[in-house]
């Protein structure tokens, strides 16, 4: 079943995060990934959502892809600098079975 990474993000340097999407991008293609969505401002219908804070959903065939994927020597680099250049919480949830 489908697994979701799902990360609420503050862009702390805008020329890292560009790197960082560069790479984390190419880095979740080669794991199956993609991208459902990447960057929104979504609409708070209830509780309070910060306007700094950006909303990224990437879904992966499964759990194991994702954990795989987030493990990787090929996101290492993109996450090393997303340390650097973003604020972020990030979680991983598995879909419902189809």
């Amino acid at each position: 079943m489908a697994a979701y990474v799902i990360s609420e993000v503050q862009i702390l340097d805008e020329a890292l995060a560009v790197e960082y999407r560069r790479l984390a991008e190419a880095s979740i293609h080669l794991y199956g990934g993609r991208y459902v969505v990447r960057g929104a401002q979504p609409e708070p219908v209830e509780g309070a959502w910060s306007t700094e804070r950006r909303l990224v959903i990437v879904e992966f065939p499964n759990m194991d892809c994702a954990n795989e994927w987030y493990a990787s020597p090929e996101y290492a680099e993109a996450l090393k600098i997303g340390r650097v250049a973003l604020e972020r919480r990030l979680l991983f949830a598995e879909g419902l079975p189809e």
